[in-house]
């Protein structure tokens, strides 16, 4: 199969940080089963979804004219996808929550590029090519529900996270891949699965990733809207998962107005979900994310933003009121009895950036060892030194090149000699050089001449904590690929037999020549039911070549495909689907 590359603007204006989660779809691995069970689920859909799901799926489908017979190629997604503004990239399974917000905040969708097993036709706990091709990509042909994803993503990469966020990421996405492999015992899936339940059950505060995850959830992934009493699905776990889309319409599943309050309703991937939120529009899903936003971090900023990123161990920014940024580790702060942060520390490279901009010369070869800064007003003075011109800062004695001694309303003191300073675009000061400088509090000593020279953050208050650098240029690309690797499973003997059968029924599909190849039909029917029993995909897709023009062997191939109901009653209904098709 041949596919013309086509490029994506939109992927080469990816930073580095998130390049590194991309991976070749290698479509060779598709086998002629694989294709068959894609072929399934777009048919189910299409035939299923048209009725229930919201108008911009249907739309979507044939706007981005992605194939019902075949899985899509990447290079073919990114041609579609292109002309609706949006790109696609191929990733290994699940990536880590902020990476994959942040994808979405470029308008790239991320398609892990494998596909569930005949086995998990009708749901898998893995992102496959299924849940992202015919999941997200036709709905966002919508223009409001695409502004939302994209905003979506551009609030939920800030999100902070937790050391046990971390822990559930890595867990999950253990299990989804051991769900999904060929060979694994049930005792290594149970113990993945008692790994996960035992960290879904652990009793921790919520960070805000873990928020932003539930609302992606219940909406992106498993959303309904318009009225409680008729509601559509445009969730792309819905859409791509013919088991749930049906079973979410049952009044067994309890449909709840969407609000706030579904950030704070946890979930289980493994398990059909017993609730869902419904949405009256795209609109209020906006209304929702930024009532949201509001509570974050990168909005309230403060002590406690400060404390999520100390908290977090992880990469993060503040940013001051001065609108410097502050990017690193950050490893400790001081409050006042107002609890407002006075002082802060980070630890390791540190940058300090202006509007996502790098400041120049204050990159990590600047501050490879960390930074720190007292922060508030100085003591007896009403004027802030942000908002101190060049005639305030010469009755304070702020000379470029002389010594100076002030104190912070804090009682932090810092004496030295004043270098320069540096201002924002609005004239703002919001940093200070100074060399033979000492700062001290109270009796601890947070800096001697011999730390080298003392860049002083100007700034009354942190306006924004979130997570992440200011400027993705900034830091040098760290592997932060999982170590846990999907499992490329190894085919047998049989099944190398059973994908030629597939292959052969595939081609003459195709070539339209059921009619002339009928003796052929009959004898890959025939290997079927001698050599793959257990198989009923193949012959459903031979009955639906056969069923108009030879009466006797559709009525064979039916008889055994009751036979096999009988003996695997989790097919029935797979196969009672797939003749209602035809």
């Amino acid at each position: 199969m041949k596919h013309q590359f086509e490029t994506n603007p939109l992927i080469d204006k990816l930073p580095p940080h998130l390049k590194q989660y991309m991976k070749p779809q290698n479509y060779d691995q598709y086998n002629p089963i694989n294709q068959a069970v894609w072929r399934y689920v777009m048919r189910k859909n299409v035939d299923y979804l048209s009725k229930v799901a919201h108008r911009s799926y249907v739309e979507g489908l044939e706007k981005t004219g992605i194939s019902i017979d075949e899985i899509p190629s990447m290079y073919g997604m990114n041609r579609i996808l292109k002309d609706i503004g949006w790109a696609a990239v191929a990733v290994d399974g699940f990536i880590p929550p902020n990476a994959f917000m942040e994808f979405q905040a470029y308008k790239v969708l991320v398609i892990a590029s494998e596909i569930r097993q005949l086995e998990n036709i009708e749901y898998t706990s893995a992102p496959d090519i299924i849940h992202e091709g015919a999941g997200h990509a036709p709905i966002i042909s919508s223009p409001d529900y695409a502004e939302f994803l994209r905003r979506f993503g551009e609030i939920g990469s800030k999100a902070i996270s937790s050391a046990h966020d971390i822990e559930m990421y890595e867990a999950v996405r253990e299990l989804s891949i051991l769900k999904e492999a060929i060979g694994i015992s049930e005792e290594k899936i149970k113990v993945a699965e008692s790994k996960v339940e035992s960290l879904q059950n652990k009793e921790v505060e919520d960070s805000e990733i873990s928020l932003v995850r539930n609302l992606h959830w219940w909406t992106v992934e498993y959303g309904l809207i318009g009225t409680l009493e008729d509601p559509k699905i445009y969730g792309a776990g819905l859409l791509s998962s013919i088991g749930e889309s049906e079973w979410c319409m049952k009044k067994e599943v309890k449909k709840i107005p969407y609000s706030i309050k579904a950030a704070y309703q946890s979930f289980d991937i493994t398990k059909p979900q017993p609730q869902l939120y419904v949405t009256p529009d795209f609109a209020y899903l906006q209304e929702v994310l930024e009532e949201f936003a509001n509570t974050m971090a990168v909005r309230k900023g403060g002590w406690r933003g400060l404390n999520k990123l100390i908290e977090s161990k992880q990469l993060g920014t503040i940013e001051l009121s001065t609108g410097l940024q502050i990017s690193g580790v950050f490893n400790s702060m001081i409050k006042n009895e107002d609890s407002e942060v006075v002082y802060f520390q980070t630890k390791g490279e540190t940058a300090l950036s202006f509007r996502e901009k790098e400041v120049i010369g204050h990159g990590v070869s600047k501050h490879p060892n960390g930074f720190s800064s007292p922060l508030g007003k100085l003591k007896g003075i009403n004027l802030a030194i942000e908002n101190m011109g060049p005639r305030d800062l010469q009755a304070y004695n702020f000379y470029d090149g002389k010594p100076i001694a002030f104190e912070f309303e804090s009682g932090i003191t810092v004496k030295g000699l004043n270098v320069t300073g540096i201002r924002n675009i609005k004239g703002e000061l919001m940093l200070i050089q100074f060399v033979d400088c000492y700062v001290h509090y109270k009796d601890e000593v947070l800096f001697t001449p011999e730390m080298g020279a003392f860049d002083m953050a100007v700034g009354k208050e942190i306006v924004s904590a979130f997570a992440g650098a200011a400027d993705n240029y900034s830091f040098e690309t760290k592997n932060q690929l999982s170590s846990t690797k999907t499992i490329q499973i190894k085919v047998s003997e049989e099944e190398k037999e059973l994908n030629d059968l597939y292959l052969s029924v595939r081609k003459i599909r195709q070539e339209k020549k059921a009619a002339s190849e009928e003796n052929q039909l009959k004898n890959t029917f025939k290997k079927v039911k001698e050599n793959h029993k257990n198989d009923w995909l193949l012959p459903l897709e031979i009955y639906e070549l056969v069923s108009e023009t030879n009466k006797y062997f559709s009525e064979e191939i039916i008889s055994h495909l009751n036979t096999i109901k009988t003996n695997r009653p989790k097919v029935s209904k797979l196969i009672d689907n797939g003749l209602s098709l035809i």
